[in-house]
């Protein structure tokens, strides 16, 4: 246990350093495929009524200092071709804490028929805080004798093109690349851009039986390519249930449940693969999803994205 302690408070110290140097990485989410405004903002209003999603993500359970994540969205059409959305999200890493307040806008064409394509921008701020008195520290760093508190402007831009049955997105949720900490004149290292590719496709296996795969790529600059892969199946339009992977990061299980018309709940847990799951007793993931379907729109097959 002695030992288990001391590599914790060592894991801390890396978090703590991440943080400082580098700022945090966007946060990451499991269930991203019920959760896409948050990483492009063509969803905005891409379904046509009003959908509130809530999320809670508890990172590497077990471990002082882990991430936690939180996520509340609301988006819906403003206009025939107009998506408005709002999108709050805060991420705590040790000492750190970061809060996104984003609002979305997309415009939709109507490509063919069939299929749509939206292009998305996003205006925000970025409040970010850290408090060092959350840790103790055995080597003095003059550094750390003052917390921080910053305030940056969030630009980012996206498209989504889609159909009932498949989509594809490709997302910069932020084009501002800041530098961290410029108040106590010490210029660490500028943000670096990310980009998301998401996709998915809807397979009808029979009446009762659907099955979609999803993946969703981040790239971050000078950084190894982030790849989530998963298989969600669907019965009854009711109960769905699939594994996920994270390459080089972890597994996942996924399920989620169609409680009324308009209330779906869903869970994820994550399997850590890389030494850390030694120091941690994996990642949950609770989701909630209200939809304000219209009554005219009741009897329509869920689009189950």
């Amino acid at each position: 246990m002695k030992f288990k302690h001391i590599i914790q408070k060592g894991l801390i110290a890396i978090f703590l350093i991440s943080a400082v140097s580098y700022s945090q990485q966007d946060p990451q989410y499991t269930q991203y495929m019920y959760n896409t405004m948050s990483v492009n903002p063509g969803y905005a209003g891409s379904m046509d009524h009003l959908v509130v999603n809530a999320l809670h993500r508890s990172q590497w359970v077990g471990l002082d200092g882990a991430p936690k994540t939180q996520t509340l969205g609301l988006h819906a059409p403003l206009k025939k071709n107009v998506g408005l959305g709002l999108s709050i999200i805060n991420d705590n890493l040790g000492p750190a804490n970061e809060t996104f307040l984003d609002a979305n806008v997309s415009y939709t064409v109507n490509t063919n028929d069939k299929t749509k394509l939206a292009f998305g921008l996003k205006a925000g701020a970025r409040f970010f805080d850290v408090d060092f008195s959350k840790g103790s520290y055995q080597v003095p760093e003059p550094m750390l004798d003052q917390n921080i508190n910053e305030v940056f402007l969030t630009i980012g831009a996206g498209f989504f093109y889609y159909s009932d049955k498949w989509y594809v997105g490709l997302s910069v949720p932020n084009f501002m690349t800041n530098s961290y900490f410029d108040n106590i004149n010490v210029s660490i290292d500028k943000e670096r851009l990310h980009y998301f590719l998401i996709g998915g496709y809807v397979f009808d296996l029979n009446d009762k039986v659907k099955f979609k795969p999803a993946v969703l790529a981040k790239a971050v600059s000078g950084a190894p390519w982030i790849t989530d892969i998963s298989a969600n199946f669907l019965f009854n339009e009711k109960f769905s249930i699939g594994a996920a992977y994270r390459l080089d990061d972890a597994v996942s299980a996924i399920a989620g449940f169609q409680i009324t018309e308009n209330l779906n709940i869903g869970y994820a847990y994550d399997y850590t693969t890389t030494d850390l799951t030694h120091y941690n007793n994996g990642t949950h993931e609770f989701l909630i999803r209200y939809e304000f379907i219209k009554k005219s729109n009741v009897i329509k097959s869920p689009r189950f994205f």
